[in-house]
């Protein structure tokens, strides 16, 4: 399996970093993507793609709940960091308008500086999209570039809104939320092609059931391919085996 998404840097795992990460390879995990936030994610991340050069891939970019005054400051050091290492992604870049709407412009012109500098770079998007669905593929459409690839990290919408994504040349990021009771991915993920989906867990965050609640970590994304298989109805394996593929040839962007 790829771990499409999973912020294994994070201080959650301070304590047993490498018993999560044993316990990943162990689950058949092969390779782990890292989606960055800010400036100051960036040491920890590279610290594991330095140690897991295989198996822990960086991407580089600019969260949107991070986005504030200084996010020009901080879309310089992106770019800096572009130019002198192989990120696989730029990401995860986005619109969040869940928990606060003040820089809304400020994270607009981020986003669509961000996917500049992925088709510079050549490189896919792994995009972050809260309560900002039509926002963020209003940009996407305003960017008007086909070449423009990648992920709705954490798709939570509905079959319409997958419909659209897909349309515009992105795969569907299922995490966690797919197990949830009420998360409405019943309604989608038996409607879409398996080939435009990928796994990820976004650990340490929306662990699945029956983890819900409790820190989330990357060996559940097993559960999630389970719960794909489930709902459409097809081996677990086939699940595995086509969103991986499907994962792969993303790095090949």
């Amino acid at each position: 399996m790829i771990e499409t998404h999973a912020h294994i840097y994070s201080d959650d795992y301070a304590d047993d970093r490498q018993e999560m990460l044993t316990r990943a390879w162990n689950a058949g995990v092969e390779q782990i993507w890292m989606p960055n936030c800010d400036s100051g994610t960036i040491a920890g991340m590279m610290e594991l793609a330095a140690a897991y050069p295989e198996k822990c891939l960086p991407m580089i970019g600019l969260h949107p709940t991070y986005v504030k005054e200084d996010f020009e400051k901080e879309l310089q050091i992106m770019e800096e960091w572009l130019d002198k290492y192989p990120f696989i992604a730029v990401g995860e870049i986005g619109m969040d308008l869940f928990w606060d709407v003040t820089y809304k412009e400020q994270q607009a012109e981020a986003f669509l500086y961000q996917c500049k500098l992925a088709r510079k770079h050549n490189l896919w998007i792994d995009i972050h999209s809260r309560n900002a669905f039509q926002e963020t593929v209003g940009l996407i459409e305003q960017f008007a570039d086909p070449g423009l690839k990648g992920i709705f990290h954490c798709f939570t919408g509905t079959l319409e809104e997958a419909n659209r994504a897909i349309e515009l040349g992105f795969k569907l990021g299922i995490g966690g939320v797919a197990t949830f009771k009420n998360g409405g991915l019943d309604k989608v993920i038996p409607y879409v092609d398996l080939e435009y989906l990928v796994l990820e867990t976004d650990a340490p965050y929306l662990a699945p059931v029956p983890y819900r609640g409790k820190r989330n970590e990357v060996s559940y994304i097993e559960i999630v391919a389970q719960r794909v298989a489930d709902l459409k109805q097809i081996s677990k394996q086939e699940v595995i085996d086509v969103t991986t593929e499907s994962a792969r040839k993303l790095l090949q962007i």
